[in-house]
């Protein structure tokens, strides 16, 4: 018996064993006959394989891009490259309804140029918030290099919080770089330009424009900077460029390079050579070294003055307290990098090959010995480059920027002439490996590759040009960010992805498990302010209310209707239109556009948004909700009616296109009753599993008690409304009642769903 049982497991066993065989036999025949239809290699398949997202899945890191000219940053994921979102930052964004709200447009209003909306950003260097040296995941920020501002983004809800103007700088291309605990946010002018705010010919080019380095400090808190508390270096009219904090060793210092140190001003106009030549005659330039310790120090004790409204350090007092010194660097720098244990400031000169390795140790036993090899023309002390320098090493032609390795030592730089990236140790001097790049790559990123821990895995090329990489599109290309492989001891190149907005410039990898996004606000919340809205409102609660001609409606919006459905105002009134967003539901977002007067909000759940406006012209003004939220979207609509001076209105009742019966009314019912039997059971399910364990769920099934809640009253209605004898009225509230229960169902069933598919258990 037991030989017999043996028997049969073996036989088992050898058919478990040839359907396996037989199975991958059928999946490699199908691959083969894919790969062979695509024209694929089996490198192909791999590098699709090593970024491969399946459906329902979630990316390792999540990217933040400059978006360039747009005025907005991208956030994607890797390995998928999946684009996540668009932030609007600088410039209006319709589908956020971001510079259409009140909220919005108070928040775009902080960045006014000389009393102007700018409604333009060209953002270049986002930089996450750091605890210690490494991103915690609480902000971003982001500069604009056209009208030098900053801008806070809270990675709470991922919304644009705090735009301030820097009050001395005409352009700022070297921001943002954050101190290690996130202190101080680095922002170094780009242009040279006067301080006051008025006509300086060039002829006092050297005398009277200046550069310039901010460090305004913020308040981790509050996610707010703090300009009252800021401070900005006045510095010579050279081109201040990128700027790095130190870490560690190098704690309380920061670190700036610059071209165009030969203060160059053209040009062909005036028979002059252009810009670039005499802004590329050096063979160095300088880096700045600053130390924001001392100087914070000496602007809480009183000892520096405001000028334009905010702290100015001269140079003439940074000579003085030995606050700014100045090291040669290779021609034309554009990146400058503290390496992750702080002993070491890596710079990279687009002009020369190599890429020069500074070390903080001898830069500061510089400092100390006052061992200095001269000054430049505003005597600034310059510490001499055979002092400070650790080695150079040639790297390719045109290197631009560096990224390290979570191997010790490790560092990535990209090459823009070569179009290449190549992988050195900055320890020892030597080149590990190369990989060509499509084409002119300009930063780069790998894996939090700025912080103390960098993580390696990945790295991400952002190319100037795509050339022929994607379908054509017409003369506008789109960017190309090309990811690559640098797990291993040679880089391989995975996947292009085509990016069509702005000139997304640098680009930041977080680790996806710091970020801890809600997915809902507190009912009635200003997003912007983050506190509640005086304009919040809850069901039942909606009203008008006009002082004079000005009118503010407090209202609501949940599926599938906004109310007010019915707005009446007077030609000459000025408007307010406060809705409150009553879902609780993860993605349940309502919109809200109107004809003829500019508006478009994006309302998420929770979220109370304003807008408002001057009705100028009586007429019908239809409005509706923009966002898909459910079955009877299209039907979630309204009108304003904006009646001429004078005008009274008219009672007579509306007439309805549509008459009903008893009998209607009762096989409406019949099928609400039908409708509730599917409820109860939905309601069955969830209750009788763990569905508390779900905060998804437990989102839904408040949603559609609050949706059940609301068929009871229509329920009601409907009843009083036939024993009147009014079938009419009885009729459309049955259907109301109806309309309620078959949104309850939805979410019962979405919420059924999820517990199907995430494994919940059934209660005892």
């Amino acid at each position: 018996m037991k030989f017999y049982s043996r028997l049969g497991g073996a036989l088992l066993l050898v058919a478990l064993v040839s359907m396996m065989i037989s199975s991958f036999a059928f999946a490699e025949s199908k691959l083969q006959k894919v790969m062979k239809e695509r024209g694929l290699t089996e490198k192909d398949v791999l590098a699709a394989a090593k970024t491969y997202v399946p459906t329902g899945g979630r990316d390792e890191y999540i990217v933040c891009s400059s978006g360039g000219q747009s005025g907005h940053v991208i956030f994607y994921g890797i390995p998928s490259m999946r684009i996540l979102k668009y932030v609007a930052v600088f410039t209006p964004e319709p589908w956020q309804g971001y510079g259409f709200d009140d909220e919005s447009k108070a928040v775009l209003a902080q960045g006014r140029i000389q009393g102007k909306d700018i409604v333009f950003g060209d953002t270049h260097h986002p930089a996450f918030s750091e605890t210690d040296g490494d991103y915690n995941g609480r902000y971003v920020f982001i500069n604009d290099k056209a009208n030098p501002r900053l801008a806070v983004i809270d990675l709470h809800d991922f919304e644009t919080k705090q735009i301030v103007a820097n009050p001395f700088f005409r352009s700022a291309h070297g921001g943002c770089f954050v101190t290690p605990n996130t202190e101080y946010v680095m922002e170094a002018s780009q242009y040279a330009a006067p301080y006051k705010d008025e006509f300086v010919p060039l002829n006092d080019f050297n005398d009277e424009y200046r550069g310039g380095l901010t460090y305004w400090k913020f308040n981790m808190d509050s996610g707010r900077l703090e300009p009252e508390n800021s401070f900005t270096f006045e510095m010579p009219p050279y081109s201040q460029d990128l700027c790095d904090a130190g870490k560690g060793p190098s704690y309380g210092w920061g670190f700036t390079n610059s071209f165009c140190t030969e203060r160059y001003v053209g040009g062909i106009e005036k028979g002059r050579p252009p810009y670039e030549a005499g802004c590329s005659s050096k063979d160095t330039d300088f880096m700045h070294v600053t130390n924001w310790k001392k100087a914070e120090e000496l602007v809480k004790a009183g000892k520096v003055t405001k000028v334009n409204g905010a702290y100015l350090i001269t140079m003439e007092q940074a000579i003085k307290e030995e606050l700014m010194f100045l090291i040669p660097e290779p021609k034309s720098p554009h990146g400058v990098d503290v390496t992750p244990d702080g002993l070491h400031i890596l710079v990279a000169g687009k002009l020369d090959s190599h890429a020069w390795v500074y070390s903080f140790e001898k830069i500061m036993k510089a400092i100390k010995d006052k061992n200095f090899e001269g000054t430049d023309p505003y005597g600034l002390p310059i510490i001499s480059l055979d002092t400070a320098l650790e080695r150079s090493v040639n790297v390719g032609l045109g290197p631009l920027h560096n990224q390290f390795d979570s191997v010790d030592g490790v560092v990535y730089t990209s090459i823009y002439v070569d179009s290449q990236i190549t992988k050195w140790n900055y320890k020892t001097g030597k080149i590990l490996d190369t990989l060509p790049i499509h084409y002119n790559v300009g930063h780069l990123m790998t894996m939090e590759g700025d912080t103390k821990h960098p993580d390696g895995k990945y790295l991400v090329a952002l190319n100037k040009l795509s050339i022929d990489r994607f379908n054509p599109v017409g003369p506008l290309h789109p960017q190309n960010h090309q990811l690559i492989d640098i797990s291993g001891a040679q880089m391989e190149l995975l996947y292009d992805m085509p990016l069509p907005l702005g000139e997304p410039h640098y680009a930041v990898a977080i680790k996806a498990d710091k970020l801890q996004p809600t997915v809902r606000y507190k009912t009635g919340w200003n997003s912007r302010k983050d506190e509640k809205s005086p304009f919040r409102c809850r069901a039942g609660r909606e009203k008008v209310v006009r002082e004079g001609n000005k009118v503010d409606i407090y209202g609501t919006l949940i599926r599938s209707h906004i109310t007010p459905e019915t707005i009446e105002v007077y030609e000459g009134d000025t408007v307010s239109i406060h809705l409150t967003n009553l879902e609780r539901a993860q993605d349940e977002v309502h919109g809200f556009a109107m004809y003829g007067h500019n508006v478009q909000l994006s309302i998420e759940p929770g979220k109370t948004a304003s807008a408002t406006f001057t009705v100028d012209k009586a007429g019908v003004y239809p409005y509706y909700c923009t966002e898909f939220c459910s079955a009877l979207h299209l039907e979630m609509q309204g009108y304003m009616l904006v009646m001429p001076k004078g005008y009274k209105p008219q009672d007579a009742a509306i007439i309805d296109g549509e008459k009903y019966t008893k009998a209607d009314y009762e096989a409406q019912v019949a099928t609400n009753i039908a409708t509730q039997d599917v409820i109860n059971q939905v309601v069955g399910f969830i209750t009788s599993h763990n569905y508390k364990d779900f905060p998804i769920v437990v989102s839904l099934v408040e949603d559609a008690t609050d949706q059940l809640g609301f068929a009871e009253e229509a329920k009601t209605k409907s009843e009083v409304a036939a024993a009147e004898g009014d079938f009419q009225n009885a009729m459309l509230w049955a259907n109301q009642w109806w309309q309620y229960q078959v949104k309850t169902a939805d979410l019962g069933l979405r919420a059924k769903t999820h517990l199907e598919q995430n494994g919940a258990k059934k209660v005892k």
